[in-house]
């Protein structure tokens, strides 16, 4: 199945504790690059999200922004440095006796309290464990939601190119059934030509005018060139019916050939009908190659 290498997901994971939402952007890109943005302190999952989207995503350049609120309990710690506190007290009361300082109760509970680095927050011990996991069920919703976009949009894809396809196939088959009648057509200009210039004085040998346009004919001969196309339009089709999901870059590749053939027929038949359809069938492999780009 096709994809496309455009969408958005959205998962979240609740419980009593946290509610953790997983948005995922996507838009093409020649190869797969993720990149996470989340809260520092769950940077240690970062990894385990970036593996998980790269199985399912194969190319794009995909954005994950992940939120985590909690309820109720703060998450922080308070904790009491005691040996810190010790020094101060110390320090403190050496002060007094140094200077003497009469202070009544001396050094107190405030005092101590609000010294640096006594009493301080830290982050709470996360369990790992448990937020990989909510993670995990968080990012597959988000994942399985930009997978489904991203089918749709390739099945909108598949039909628009399929259907240039028709219209190349069209055009191929036009230039076929004209090809035969160019050398004709040139092998009786060409008898005027020569008649025009002997000016009916001499009979021009029908031998001469044969081998002239059989020369003509093999230059302009297209019938390799039609052939090659006829087979990229056909494994441009296949391409649709595989189970393979990431035929993009194929799908690139196999448009430049027939760019290639396309350019090659224009430049050979040497004819105003053909080149006037050549330019119509190089607009439509234009126009694919531009959805191509967002094939996964």
């Amino acid at each position: 199945m096709v994809k496309s290498m455009t969408g958005y997901g959205r998962g979240e994971y609740i419980d009593e504790k946290k509610s953790i939402t997983v948005e995922i952007k996507a838009v093409n890109h020649r190869y797969c690059d993720v990149y996470v943005k989340m809260p520092r302190r769950y940077s240690f999952a970062e990894e385990r999200i970036k593996s998980d989207v790269r199985d399912a995503l194969k190319r794009g350049k995909i954005e994950v922004l992940v939120t985590v609120d909690s309820f109720g309990e703060s998450e922080n710690d308070i904790r009491l440095n005691e040996d810190v506190a010790r020094k101060y007290y110390r320090a403190l009361k050496a002060l007094e006796e140094t200077f003497e300082l009469d202070q009544k109760g001396g050094v107190t509970l405030s005092m101590l309290a609000g010294m640096p680095d006594v009493i301080k927050a830290v982050p709470a011990e996360e369990d790992e464990e448990a937020l990989l996991h909510s993670l995990g069920v968080a990012t597959e919703i988000a994942l399985q939601n930009i997978i489904n976009m991203r089918a749709a949009e390739g099945e909108r894809l598949a039909k628009d190119i399929l259907m240039r396809a028709d219209i190349i196939e069209e055009i191929k088959d036009k230039i076929k059934e004209r090809a035969p009648e160019i050398g004709k057509e040139y092998a009786d200009k060409f008898r005027e030509r020569v008649n025009e210039l002997l000016e009916g004085k001499l009979e021009v040998p029908e031998e001469r005018v044969l081998v002239e346009a059989a020369v003509f004919a093999d230059k302009a001969n297209i019938t390799e060139e039609l052939v090659r196309l006829e087979s990229h339009i056909q494994q441009l089709r296949n391409f649709f019916d595989t189970e393979e999901e990431t035929v993009g870059k194929k799908i690139d590749f196999l448009i430049q050939e027939m760019n290639r053939e396309a350019n090659t027929i224009g430049s050979k038949s040497n004819d105003t009908e053909i080149t006037s359809w050549m330019l119509d069938l190089k607009a439509e492999i234009e126009k694919i190659r531009e959805q191509v780009q967002n094939i996964e």
